[in-house]
């Protein structure tokens, strides 16, 4: 469902389940190959797509998908890849009053990805740089209010992404920061996180804790803990996903599946999981539903056209309870 302009007004004043998306939007070219080409080499590939893509716009379509009402707040450009993307988040049912067409062309990703489903990504900012703080806080003053859960990611600069969650709690939203592609943080943005989710590659940048085990995992996610994330969720992914709270650890185990792509799999957690926390769902609960949002979309090839369908996902759910009754039986 989009809900452009006074469309928003016509919500039940205290109906706060939408979910905010501030982030990046691409144009994703991928190719696919056997391997990877070394440096220096040309090899022949064995198909391309052109879709949207983008970290933020990935999560946002995510949580259309998933049934949420979703905002994105974001730039394009004004070349040819302006309607691909914006038409993109349309179909998925993601408000994009707050997505600006900036002069100049659209960010661009160029993904390779390899016969296992491993991908390498070249990622080049171009209109997302011209998202700036006046844009977050015209979208937070109208969106806000109709919003529970904001989702952000580090392809925009870290100033924005810092003002952000800064905004996020200021408002009462749940802040959720996807820690990728990962860098240094400073430590001043912790404090100001609900929720985190770095994988086991970025958990490592961030922490300097190498993550290959349930011990290790929560290691990583306490070393967020002691900043001042409230939770931190480190997916693993053929090896489960661990939840690290002040009340406790909880390691829940992958959903197995055979990768064909693994590009956008974090966006669809990221993407479900907001969903679900906006919908009132409790945190492990939403946890299990990001877990088979994201074991579908390792399954597909592409970003954004991996990224499953509620029904889709509440099938896989229910054939991994029925085995795993099976296998207690």
């Amino acid at each position: 469902m989009t809900l452009p302009g006074d469309a928003q007004a016509t919500l039940p004043p205290d109906d706060r389940s939408g979910v905010l998306i501030v982030g990046s939007i691409t144009a994703d070219l991928t190719t696919f190959s056997g391997r990877l080409p070394a440096r220096g080499e040309t090899i022949l590939g064995d198909d391309f797509t052109l879709v949207l893509g983008g970290k933020g716009a990935n999560q946002a379509v995510a949580v259309g998908l998933a049934g949420a009402r979703a905002s994105m707040v974001a730039c394009v450009g004004d070349d040819l890849f302006r309607d691909l993307v914006t038409d993109g988040l349309v179909d998925a049912g993601v408000d994009t009053t707050f997505v600006r067409s900036v002069e100049g062309p659209t960010g661009i990703a160029h993904i390779r990805v390899d016969a296992s489903g491993e991908n390498d990504i070249v990622m080049v900012p171009l209109a997302n740089a011209s998202l700036d703080e006046a844009h977050i806080d015209e979208a937070f003053a109208e969106r806000a209010a109709s919003c529970s859960v904001l989702l952000t990611q580090l392809e925009t600069p870290f100033r924005l992404t810092h003002h952000t969650v800064a905004a996020a709690r200021d408002a009462g939203l749940t802040t959720i920061l996807d820690p990728a592609p990962a860098q240094p943080l400073d430590d001043a943005i912790w404090h100001l996180v609900d929720i985190v989710t770095p994988n086991e590659t970025e958990a490592a940048i961030l922490t300097g804790i190498t993550v290959t085990d349930d011990e290790s995992a929560t290691a990583a996610g306490r070393w967020f803990l002691d900043r001042g994330v409230s939770h931190a969720i480190v997916t693993r992914a053929g090896d489960g996903v661990t939840i690290v709270s002040a009340g406790g650890v909880t390691h829940l185990p992958a959903i197995p599946v055979t990768p064909v792509d693994t590009t956008a799999a974090g966006d669809a957690f990221a993407g479900y999981l907001g969903a679900a926390l906006a919908a009132g769902d409790a945190l492990e609960d939403a946890v299990r539903v990001a877990t088979a949002a994201g074991a579908i979309a390792v399954t597909r090839r592409g970003a954004s056209p991996s990224l499953p369908s509620r029904a889709d996902v509440d099938a896989l759910l229910a054939r991994a309870a029925e085995s795993e009754t099976r296998v207690d039986a």
